[in-house]
């Protein structure tokens, strides 16, 4: 293995499997029985490039703005992705491409609005009991936040696994997708923006 980056790295047991023991039993954990770890991997240094980066695949919001954007503004977008598992899951971007690192301070000043506006608009899906939101940005640089909706009442799907969650849960059929993207682009809509096409 090449120079580790950093303390943190040097006392990781690479190429070892971690106790699955502290998840196992936790109310949010949604496996049993004989669950491994998967063997630690190395660190890859440098790391590969992301969708727009210099070097990667190209960026998808930019090659394909419209694609699953049910609502849109002059600085903003909302797409819903799915049929999922979960009432709802969306991705909330900037319709430039930006880096959570380069975004003018004029449209980030603008994201907290935008993050309580999405979340009431799914709430409005009587299937939602909470809308959790996240930033994951491992595969794309340009900027999304992920909202994902808790079914009202499935407290077991609270907290970070609800992402696994969504994976392990039959899809929601085709025509409440559609009903349920309609729904969440009209209620942004009168706040300002458009319900784009693939929300009629």
């Amino acid at each position: 293995m090449n120079q580790l980056p950093s303390d943190y790295h040097a006392r990781l047991p690479y190429g070892e499997r971690m106790s699955v023991e502290p998840l196992l039993g936790e109310p949010f954990f949604p496996f049993e029985g004989d669950v491994q770890v998967v063997r630690l991997a190395d660190p890859v240094l440098p790391e590969p490039p992301r969708r727009g980066e210099a070097g990667g695949p190209p960026c998808l919001t930019c090659s394909d703005p419209d694609r699953s954007v049910i609502w849109r503004d002059h600085q903003w977008q909302l797409k819903a992705l799915g049929p999922t598992g979960l009432p709802f899951v969306g991705v909330l971007e900037p319709t430039e491409h930006y880096r959570l690192d380069n975004m003018p301070p004029e449209l980030t000043a603008t994201l907290g609005v935008l993050i309580q506006r999405v979340t009431n608009a799914i709430r409005r899906l009587d299937s939602v009991g909470r809308t959790h939101f996240n930033r994951w940005g491992d595969s794309s640089e340009h900027f999304h936040l992920w909202f994902l909706a808790r079914p009202l009442g499935m407290m077991q799907l609270r907290g970070a696994m609800i992402a696994a969650w969504d994976d392990l849960l039959p899809k929601v059929p085709a025509e409440e997708f559609a009903a349920s993207r309609r729904l969440v682009a009209a209620a942004l809509a009168e706040g300002g923006g458009e319900v784009l096409p693939d929300a009629q």
